[in-house]
């Protein structure tokens, strides 16, 4: 996820305590896009529409993530 700001990422990752939410988001994400990934490779039970709303939900976490990352990056003046 968000790949072009991996060493924000990385930086965010650090401080494991101020920034507790955004690496909840960032893991919760990951675990979507996992689970999206064995459905859609048929490893995974779902219906058609319980994978639409698992990538609505990725695609929600990942612009909270990106908008936490751009304040991140702003705030550190990185």
């Amino acid at each position: 996820m968000l790949h072009e700001y991996r060493d924000i990422i990385t930086h965010m990752k650090e401080n494991e305590a101020a920034n507790a939410h955004f690496l909840h988001i960032f893991d919760k994400h990951n675990d979507l896009d996992d689970t999206i990934t064995q459905a859609e490779g048929g490893k995974l039970p779902m219906t058609d529409m319980e994978l639409e709303v698992m990538k609505k939900e990725k695609l929600l976490l990942k612009d909270e993530a990106y908008a936490m990352i751009v304040k991140y990056k702003h705030e550190q003046d990185l």
